[in-house]
C-alpha cells in the first residue's frame, strides 16, 4: 500500500528525500540547495513550502512539493505542485493520481481553490482534470505550459 506524508512528519527519511529530490531535479553544485530548502521547511511554521513522500515497503517510491513559486515567470499565480516523481518501476500503478490527489487535498485544507504546475509533458495531467492555463517563462527564459487545477 502507498501511503503519502510530509517530510516533517518522516524526518527519518529526510537524508534519502533531499537525495531523490535533488537526484531527479538537482545539479552537480546544487545538492545544497535541495538540502536547505527542504530542512527549512521541515521546521517553519509558514504554510508553504512543504515536500511530501510517498512510501512503499518502508521505501520512497514517489514526491511532490506545494511551493509558493517554480522559479516562473507567473509570480500572481500561488501556490504551485512541483517535484511530482514516481520511480520507474512503480510507474502505471497510479502512485502518480495518489500523488496528485493527496496535493490537492493539502491544498484545500490550506483554504486555497486552485493549484497549479509548470511541465513540459505532453497529455499526463489532463487525464486528471489538470487545464491548460498559459504560457510561463522558467527562470532562464525557456517557455513553459501552466496548469491550473480547480479544488471547489
Amino acid at each position: 500500500m502507498i501511503e503519502v506524508y510530509e517530510l516533517r512528519n518522516k524526518m527519518e527519511f529526510f537524508d534519502d528525500a533531499v537525495t531523490m529530490y535533488w537526484n531527479q531535479w538537482g545539479s552537480e553544485s546544487n545538492f545544497t540547495f535541495y538540502y536547505d530548502c527542504m530542512f527549512h521547511s521541515c521546521t517553519t511554521d509558514c504554510e508553504l513550502p512543504r515536500f511530501y513522500i510517498a512510501l512503499h515497503n518502508n521505501s520512497i517510491v514517489g514526491t511532490y512539493a506545494l511551493l509558493r513559486n517554480d522559479l516562473i515567470s507567473r509570480q500572481d499565480l500561488f501556490p504551485w505542485l512541483a517535484c511530482l516523481y514516481v520511480v520507474p518501476q512503480l510507474r502505471g500503478n497510479r502512485v502518480g493520481s495518489i500523488l496528485l490527489r493527496h496535493a490537492q487535498e493539502e491544498t484545500r485544507k490550506l483554504g486555497l481553490t486552485k493549484l497549479y504546475l509548470s511541465t513540459d509533458l505532453e497529455g499526463y495531467y489532463e487525464k486528471y482534470d489538470w487545464t491548460l492555463l498559459s504560457t510561463g517563462y522558467i527562470f532562464n527564459g525557456d517557455a513553459t505550459k501552466i496548469y491550473e487545477a480547480c479544488l471547489n
